[in-house]
């Protein structure tokens, strides 16, 4: 696929996207910004994480409010991209309030693209730092920022590998709007709903892969954003809704060698109830993951 497969623009006025890439090295990290009081939880499934700050999004813990995510590659090498975002923040007086100045909080999770370009090349603090200071209305999608080194269909074998890549898609009804932004590095293949074009695999017609197991590190990460009037707890619940959507999206998903992680954020806007947002949260995963293109056939 191209480098980039479109722009989109940000459905909320409260949020920005920025990419830091390195097309050679085949790494990078995305950051999402926001704008004003938002609160945030989060939820892993995979069973090989690399978070940040995951714990600050525990619904009983005291912080409520995120300022941003930074999604990136390099394994646990490039949670350091986060530092540089916090670091900024911090320059400009963004943060949780304490005694003795702000602290930015910054949620970091990152996938594994070390064998794809450059092993020994990982997004650190200043790239963190310029992909923030690119954050804007519009951004770039597919292989772009922390999707750039990401592939899918590995369970089949090195050699039924394909790009992943950074999606993005927005579900609405009426007044309540759900973004998700999700960078996809799974072991598994990307599926679709049935009719679409990447529809290959689909109950009945399911074959097992003939390599002998799941290859390589992968995960998928991303962010969910709402302006429903929901609370901490219930983005926690968003959270979860939209692994429902990872899962419809990914076969297999959520194994032993994916960090999958999901962090869902609220700028309360818009009352509903929540199985309405729930539904557009796992609806929105599940559509910007799919945007990615065909799945990896049997």
């Amino acid at each position: 696929m191209d480098e980039t497969s479109g722009l989109h623009t940000s459905p909320f006025t409260w949020m920005r996207v920025g990419h830091w890439t390195d097309s050679v090295a085949k790494t990078g990290c995305t950051v999402v910004r926001f704008l004003g009081d938002v609160v945030a939880s989060g939820e892993v499934r995979g069973g090989a994480p690399a978070t940040r700050e995951f714990a600050l999004l525990e619904p009983t813990r005291l912080v409520e409010t995120v300022h941003a995510v930074c999604l990136s590659g390099g394994s646990a090498f490039g949670l350091a991209a986060a530092d540089g975002v916090a670091r900024s923040l911090r320059a400009q007086e963004i943060g949780f309030e304490t005694k003795h100045g702000r602290v930015p909080i910054v949620v970091g999770m990152s996938l594994y693209d070390l064998g794809v370009g450059h092993a020994m090349r990982w997004p650190g603090a200043p790239e963190g730092e310029a992909a923030l200071d690119a954050v804007a209305p519009d951004f770039a999608v597919g292989l772009v920022g922390a999707g750039v080194g990401t592939t899918v269909g590995k369970w089949r074998g090195a050699e039924a590998a394909s790009p992943g890549g950074v999606g993005f898609a927005v579900a609405r009804r009426e007044e309540v709007v759900v973004s998700a932004l999700v960078a996809v590095n799974a072991v598994g293949d990307i599926v679709a709903r049935a009719g679409s074009p990447a529809d290959e695999i689909i109950a009945g017609t399911f074959e097992w892969p003939e390599a002998e197991s799941p290859l390589g590190e992968n995960t998928t990460i991303g962010v969910i954003a709402t302006n429903a009037d929901v609370t901490k707890t219930q983005c926690r619940s968003l959270a979860e809704a939209g692994h429902d959507g990872l899962a419809r999206a990914i076969i297999p998903a959520h194994g032993p060698s994916d960090g999958d992680a999901l962090v869902a954020v609220a700028k309360p806007e818009v009352e509903t109830d929540m199985s309405t947002v729930r539904l557009l949260a796992a609806v929105a995963v599940e559509e910007a993951i799919s945007s990615l293109g065909r799945a990896v056939g049997p």
